[in-house]
């Protein structure tokens, strides 16, 4: 993608998006920046978020979190705004995708960690912003969810699950805040080339990829530009909404 930017409309506006040393978040970051943001990129791999924080340049800082530690969250939120003065963006991207296999063969361990990072991690995030957020009378939240939350994949019940629950959860935290220029929505991506794609077995990526119709994975600046209109002063009237990007996969 050019790196001309398209609009200054992230001017003014700071932002951290969690998982954002690679993939999805990396990418969100720098359509941000592109577009005028400054942006926390945090992560629980610090040393790739600072490298990529140095590569995009000043107003981009590096954050240490791992979001299904509420202390790692509590304290990179609270840097965060000490750092910049104040945050009005939340992007909780950070996920991961556990293991390929029938339930028969989960652990429990399996089980909890998914749920920790996927759906847990979403709940701290969120949680340690909204007062600063309402305090304040803005905000715009883009929650992470997955295609899989709104269909299941098959020898994937905890992620499925996990991001099911980042649906309801996006719904529910919307309305209650609603009134207090909060926005909070969610994006539902089907097969996206990223790292993540490194958890998950041959056989399963093929039956991801088969039900695209559009017949090929997405990429992450494709994911990004939509992040980026939620993100936006021009996203006014939408919350509590579910944004597919699946290359046609979705069907309600």
């Amino acid at each position: 993608m050019s790196s001309t930017p398209v609009s200054n409309r992230f001017q003014g506006r700071h932002a951290l998006v969690t998982g954002a040393a690679r993939g999805i978040g990396l990418a969100v970051a720098q359509r941000l920046v592109r577009e005028g943001g400054i942006v926390v990129l945090a992560d629980a791999d610090f040393d790739q978020a600072r490298t990529e924080a140095k590569r995009l340049g000043h107003g981009v800082f590096a954050e240490k979190m791992n979001v299904a530690d509420i202390g790692s969250v509590t304290s990179a939120i609270t840097a965060t705004i000490d750092r910049l003065g104040r945050l009005d963006i939340l992007v909780n991207n950070a996920g991961i995708h556990g293991p390929s296999v029938p339930i028969s063969q989960l652990t429990d361990e399996d089980w909890y960690n998914v749920l920790a990072v996927d759906l847990t991690g979403v709940f701290y995030c969120c949680r340690a912003v909204i007062p600063h957020m309402r305090d304040r009378k803005y905000g715009r939240i883009v929650n992470i969810s997955s295609i899989a939350g709104k269909e299941g994949n098959p020898n994937a019940i905890p992620y499925s699950s996990a991001k099911a629950g980042v649906i309801g959860l996006t719904k529910a935290l919307a309305k209650e805040v609603a009134r207090d220029g909060i926005l909070v929505n969610a994006v539902t991506p089907a097969v996206i080339d990223t790292d993540i794609l490194k958890q998950v077995s041959p056989q399963h990526l093929e039956y991801m990829v088969s039900r695209i119709p559009i017949g090929r994975v997405g990429q992450p600046e494709e994911v990004a530009a939509l992040v980026a209109w939620l993100c936006s002063e021009e996203c006014s009237f939408s919350t509590g909404a579910v944004f597919d990007i699946s290359g046609g996969r979705a069907t309600y």
